[in-house]
């Protein structure tokens, strides 16, 4: 998948070969607000026209533009690497919450 930034927000794209276009979606907000382009220039000006017709509505409405998270999620993975993380937990003398909440914090730092 393909990532755009605007302004703190993100944007998808992807390739749609049966109409020969790019396009896409802001992410993380309530809403859908699509865009498209025939080229990389035209779906980056899509986007940021996008974004900004997006804020502007928010903004007329007074809604939050961005999507609430509650800070909690599920998150399935197979038994054997849940034993080894709850393991690693306790080895660094942590909950398995602090500790994913740590990795987690630590891959989005490092990019």
């Amino acid at each position: 998948m393909n990532t755009l930034k605007c302004n703190g927000f993100i944007g998808s794209f992807n390739y749609i070969e049966d109409d020969n276009i790019l396009y896409g979606k802001i992410e993380g907000i309530t809403d859908l607000v699509t865009f498209e382009g025939n080229s990389i220039k035209e779906i980056k000006e899509a986007f940021n026209e996008a974004v900004e017709d997006y804020i502007s509505l928010c903004k007329e409405v007074k809604k939050e533009p961005y999507k609430s998270f509650k800070g909690s999620f599920n998150v399935r993975i197979n038994p054997e690497l849940h034993r080894e993380v709850f393991m690693e937990a306790v080895k660094n003398n942590m909950n398995l919450n602090q500790f994913v909440q740590s990795t987690l914090e630590k891959a989005v730092k490092n990019g």
